[in-house]
């Protein structure tokens, strides 16, 4: 790292005036000379020294620095930037903590601004771009909102005019387009959306791809109190603002700063140095309003003394132009910095100069006096030179305590008729001051008990026609009951399973149907439970989304109580939860849990009885069930499918109603051949298909053989198949491909297990028998498996 660094400050205004006072802080630091300065910086700063050199006189300045051995350029400003001041250092190898002329575009052409904007998918105001008067006028004709009138290339910050009225707009347009208010910035205009909100200012340093945030500050650009009168260069800042919360710098670093830096780099002009960004907290969230390429004036005033004792600036600036910020740590003091601007009288008008200054001593180490518009004369007096002519700014633990040392500050100066805001941070006071609308209740934080009562009132019917032997299905209270004894249980095993319906969930919340998640729900539990042998006896759900729809809900559980009915089971109790936060808009998902029950000694699979040659029998689904659905929603999005649309495996039907076709429920039609232990093992078809769950109910010597041409493959797993061009390994591992539910049984029982089941309702299919496998072989081999598309 270098040392006795010999640093050029290019710039004469309070921003150059901070910067000094800030690296001259640094040991690293030799030399500091400002070209031209101000009277600040002409006096009272240790290493630091005026230079008469405007900035604007490149040639004057790259002698100097050469003759000096300058180290590193700062320019404050952005004219420089604009007119390629970076271009004329890197020539002859010294350093420029800057953009390049390409990158300074960003804010040399708002044009240029807002097209990048648009390309990198930025979040930013509606615009439109014109070099004629009398477009741009009719397009102000057609809008229906409020407008932005910007002057696209620079004006010393002045170059923005917000119309209260169209009329206003054409005087805006007239002023800027034809009587050349702004000179040659005015050529071409950008009119945009009139956002609404809190306005804020933030500050990033960047070497071209790691970017680091100052403290978020606010700025008051109008002349009075309130935010009123015209617009000028800035009258105060605070930071950090309290309207950003960190919530809010989180969204704006990823969805506006760091896009902005990467698409900068892709672009082919990458940015170092500072990137000053202009952000609109919006309703609808922030968005961008424009890019400055320097540190801003106030804002500098009041975020430099916001870094730590231990952050050097002159550090930083080494780590941006040798593209290594990322080695360096940026700490601040987690205090508030306050900044008042003191102005000439009639400013931003016209205004008078050579007024004399006098500043009485400061009170407090934590107060600062930054000059902007001032000048020593030949005497050795202060004067004032320009319109915004000194600040006073403060730190302090509390933004309250800040803003009394800033205007304590403010009083030590005198000057004739000198102008200052007297209201510095009254948006963020404002924001705290408690209102009647502001009291926070459960039903505020996105949480309504009433709905959730109206509900249960609404599915109560459903409810209660799910009651069987044993439980009365009634809700209310802390939990559910069941008498295994009235249900003629003797010596029972409880038997339990939990599920969820998946991403199905999602196509139903699209297509406005959820009573049949609500069935499926149910499948996905009690057929898990059926398959240990148990009967299901009872069922609970869980029910969660970001804000009840009792509607909705209402459709839902009815459909979980449909499934209880079909599978004999009681539903006995569930919970509804609001978690606005945790879900979004209309999300909702859902989780079930099955109790069951089976004499001991008469549970499945049955192990010890399986040998080699019984026989696998398939049930057939009515579908796709509830699993494999993220693969689905994909295949179905590949072939630019709406889920209203005819299915292309059936016309008859649309894509939604297809696929949201439940579960089926295999309880009532199993239990028979169960109770006459007719059946040694049962596997249910869910994800991981045939190929992973029929293994789990076979021991470990045993595998088995499937040829997938014993079942009708029904066309929607062959549409699926072919229009995701998916691996039949790999769809043989995620879709049930017309299977629900596999049975082992004894070759003698066949044909009694085939009767029991077709009787009652089911489609019955001999797939296959198990066969001795070795250790490491495949429990299932799906023989044929080329025919299923």
């Amino acid at each position: 790292m270098t040392a006795h660094l010999r640093i050029l400050l290019v710039g004469n205004g309070g921003r150059e005036h901070a910067l000094a006072w800030k690296l001259a802080q640094s040991p690293l630091v030799d030399h500091i000379w400002v070209a031209p300065g101000n009277g600040g910086t002409a006096r009272g700063l240790n290493k630091v020294e005026n230079v008469s050199i405007d900035s604007a006189d490149f040639s004057s300045l790259v002698n100097f620095a050469v003759e000096k051995s300058v180290d590193l350029v700062v320019p404050g400003p952005e004219q420089p930037l604009v007119d390629g001041i970076e271009t004329q250092f890197r020539k002859i190898g010294i350093p420029c903590f800057g953009p390049s002329e390409s990158a300074a575009r960003m804010e040399g052409s708002k044009t240029f601004s807002k097209d990048f904007m648009k390309k990198h998918n930025i979040p930013t105001a509606e615009y439109e771009n014109f070099t004629s008067y009398e477009m741009a006028k009719a397009y102000v004709e057609s809008v229906n909102h409020n407008v932005v009138i910007k002057a696209s290339g620079l004006a010393a910050g002045k170059g923005v005019l917000i119309p209260t009225s169209k009329e206003e707009a054409y005087g805006a347009l007239k002023e800027i387009m034809e009587d050349k208010a702004f000179g040659d910035a005015g050529d071409e205009v950008v009119v945009e959306e009139f956002l609404e909100g809190d306005e804020l200012s933030i500050l990033a340093f960047s070497d071209g791809y790691t970017v680091v945030d100052l403290p978020p500050a606010q700025d008051h650009k109008r002349i009075f109190d309130g935010d009123n009168g015209p617009n000028t260069g800035g009258m105060g800042t605070y930071a950090p603002a309290p309207v950003a919360t960190p919530a809010i710098i989180d969204e704006i670093r990823r969805t506006i700063i760091k896009p902005t830096i990467d698409g900068m780099r892709k672009d082919g002009y990458p940015f170092v140095g500072l990137l000053f960004t202009g952000i609109m907290l919006t309703a609808s969230g922030p968005k961008a309003l424009e890019y400055n390429v320097r540190f801003g004036d106030p804002e500098t005033q009041s975020v430099l003394p916001l870094l730590s004792k231990d952050t050097d600036l002159a550090e930083i600036f080494l780590a941006c132009v040798e593209h290594r910020l990322d080695a360096i740590t940026v700490k601040t003091t987690g205090q508030f910095g306050v900044t008042v601007v003191g102005s000439a009288g009639g400013y931003p008008g016209k205004y008078s100069k050579n007024d004399e200054i006098v500043i009485d001593p400061l009170e407090s180490d934590d107060t600062f006096i930054f000059h902007a518009g001032s000048s020593l004369t030949s005497e050795g007096k202060l004067v004032s030179s320009g319109g915004r002519v000194i600040a006073a700014s403060a730190v302090a633990d509390t933004l309250e305590e800040a803003v009394k040392k800033a205007y304590v500050g403010i009083s030590k100066i005198h000057l004739k008729n000198m102008h200052y805001r007297k209201d510095i941070a009254y948006r963020a006071f404002r924001d705290t001051k408690p209102k009647e609308e502001d009291v926070i209740t459960y039903a505020k934080s996105g949480v309504n008990i009433e709905n959730g009562n109206t509900l249960v009132e609404r599915i109560k019917p459903s409810v209660k026609a799910t009651a069987r032997p044993g439980a009365d299905a009634e809700l209310g209270g802390f939990g559910g009951l069941f008498d295994l004894k009235a249900a003629g249980f003797k010596d029972p095993l409880i038997v339990a399973a939990t599920d969820g319906i998946g991403t199905k969930v999602k196509i139903a919340q699209l297509s406005g149907i959820h009573n049949t998640v609500g069935i499926d729900l149910v499948a996905m539990n009690v057929n898990d439970l059926v398959v240990q042998g148990a009967e299901p006896l009872m069922f609970l759900d869980y029910y969660a989304c970001s804000k009840l729809d009792v509607d909705v809900a209402a459709e839902f559980v009815n459909g979980v109580a449909e499934g209880c009915l079909r599978a004999g089971s009681a539903l006995v109790g569930g919970e509804t939860a609001e978690m606005p936060g945790i879900y979004h808009g209309d999300d909702y998902d859902a989780g079930g849990t099955a109790i069951g029950a089976v004499e001991r000694g008469y549970t499945l699979p049955d192990l010890d009885s399986m040998v080699a040659g019984d026989v696998l029998l398939g049930l057939a689904s009515d579908g796709v069930h509830s699993n494999g659905f993220s693969l689905i929603r994909k295949i179905v999005e590949h072939a630019g499918l709406a889920y209203d649309q005819d299915a292309p495996w059936d016309r008859s039907t649309t894509v939604q109603n297809s696929l949201l076709i439940p579960t089926r429920i295999y309880v009532k039609t199993l239990l028979p051949a169960i109770r006459e232990h007719l059946i040694l093992g049962l596997a249910h078809i869910t994800g991981g298909g045939l190929i992973e769950n029929i293994p789990r109910m076979l021991p470990k010597h045993l595998g088995a053989s499937i040829d997938a041409t014993t079942w009708d493959i029904l066309p929607v797993f062959k549409w699926l198949g072919n229009a995701g061009n998916v691996p039949k390994t790999d769809i043989l591992k995620t879709l049930n491909m017309g299977i629900g539910m596999v049975l082992t049984v004894k070759p003698e029982n066949v044909q009694k297990v085939k009767k029991l089941l077709t009787d009652g309702g089911e489609k019955v299919y001999v797939i296959g028998n198990l066969v001795e496998v070795a250790s490491g072989e495949p429990q299932c081999v799906v023989k044929n498996s080329e025919s299923l598309y």
